[in-house]
C-alpha cells in the first residue's frame, strides 16, 4: 500500500485533515511528501499503526491522545488520557493573567488543577521573573506536567494535593485555575471526545460550580493584598462567578469572553 492509497482509504472513515495528520505521525512523512510522492510505499509497521489509529479515531477517540501531543500558544505539549486536551479557549486565561502581571518584578503565581501544565508553563515562559507553583490532585497529571516543563525548559514547582492544601500559609500575587465546571447532567459530556478525557477534570459531579465555589472561598487566605484571582468557567457561569467573587469580598469582578464571544474567564482582586 502506498501513502496515497492509505490516505484515500482513511478518508472514507475520518476527517481528511485527521487522516493526513495520523498518516504523517504513523509514517514519519511530511505534508509535502504526501503531495509530491503519494506513490511512496507505506511500511508494514506504519500501515498497522495507521489502521489502528484510524479505527480508534473513527470510534471517537481524540486525535491528541492518539498522537500523544497537542499545541497550545505555539508550543507542543505532551498529553495522555490522564489530562485534559489543551483548548484555545484557555489562552484567554493566560492572556488575562499576563496583563495582571505586567509591571510586577518577582510575582508569585499559583495554578490550581494544572493538568498537563499548559497554563503554569506558559506563564513561566512568558513571565520569566515569576515564581510559579502548580498544584494537582492527580499524580499522573503531575508527571505529564513535569515532563512538559522539562521539555520546554520552564521553571515550575509542582505539588501534589487538593486545591490549596499543598500551599498552606503561602500567599500569591495571582491565582489562576481551570477547574472542573461542567454539570454532571450536561449532555455535552457524552460527545465530542469528552468520554475519553478524565471525568474528574471535566465535572464536579454536581452543578458545575462546586470547585469554583471552593476556590473562590479559599482564595483570600492565599492572596496578597490587591492580589488577583482568575477562573476559567462554562459559557453560562459568568454571572454566577461574579456573584460568588463579590460575596467573598473581592472587588471589580468581571467576565471576559473567549474567541467565540462566550463567557469564559471571570476574575476579581482583593
Amino acid at each position: 500500500m502506498t501513502l496515497g492509497e492509505a490516505l484515500a482509504v482513511a478518508r472514507q472513515q475520518i476527517d481528511r485533515l485527521d487522516a493526513r495528520l495520523l498518516l504523517q505521525y504513523a509514517s514519519g512523512c511530511t505534508h509535502a511528501d504526501l503531495l509530491a510522492r503519494p506513490e511512496t510505499p507505506l511500511s508494514a509497521p506504519a500501515a498497522l499503526q495507521f489502521a489502528d489509529w484510524v479505527a480508534r479515531r473513527a470510534a471517537g477517540e481524540p486525535l491528541a491522545y492518539l498522537v500523544g501531543e497537542a499545541e497550545f500558544r505555539g508550543r507542543v505539549f505532551l498529553v495522555t488520557p490522564a489530562v485534559l486536551i489543551p483548548r484555545p479557549d484557555t489562552e484567554v486565561l493566560v492572556e488575562l493573567a499576563l496583563l495582571r502581571l505586567a509591571g510586577s518584578e518577582h510575582p508569585r503565581l499559583l495554578d490550581l488543577g494544572t493538568g498537563s501544565g499548559i497554563v503554569a508553563i506558559s506563564l513561566a515562559l512568558e513571565c520569566p521573573a515569576a515564581r510559579v507553583i502548580a498544584v494537582d490532585l492527580s499524580a499522573e497529571a503531575l508527571m505529564v506536567a513535569a515532563n512538559n516543563a522539562g521539555r520546554l525548559a520552564a521553571t515550575v514547582e509542582f505539588r501534589a494535593g487538593d486545591w490549596y492544601a499543598p500551599v498552606s500559609g503561602e500567599r500569591f500575587e495571582l491565582i489562576v485555575a481551570n477547574p472542573p465546571y461542567i454539570a454532571a447532567d450536561d449532555p455535552h459530556l457524552a460527545g465530542d471526545g469528552l468520554p475519553y478525557e478524565p471525568q474528574s477534570a471535566l465535572t464536579d459531579g454536581g452543578d458545575g460550580l462546586a470547585c469554583l465555589r471552593h476556590i473562590i472561598a479559599g482564595a483570600a487566605e492565599h492572596l496578597q493584598p490587591g492580589g488577583w484571582l482568575l477562573l476559567e468557567h462554562g459559557h453560562e457561569q459568568g454571572a454566577a462567578c461574579r456573584n460568588l467573587l463579590t460575596a467573598a469580598g473581592f472587588k471589580n469582578a468581571f467576565t471576559h469572553p473567549d474567541l467565540a464571544g462566550s463567557d469564559r474567564v471571570s476574575g476579581a482582586h482583593l
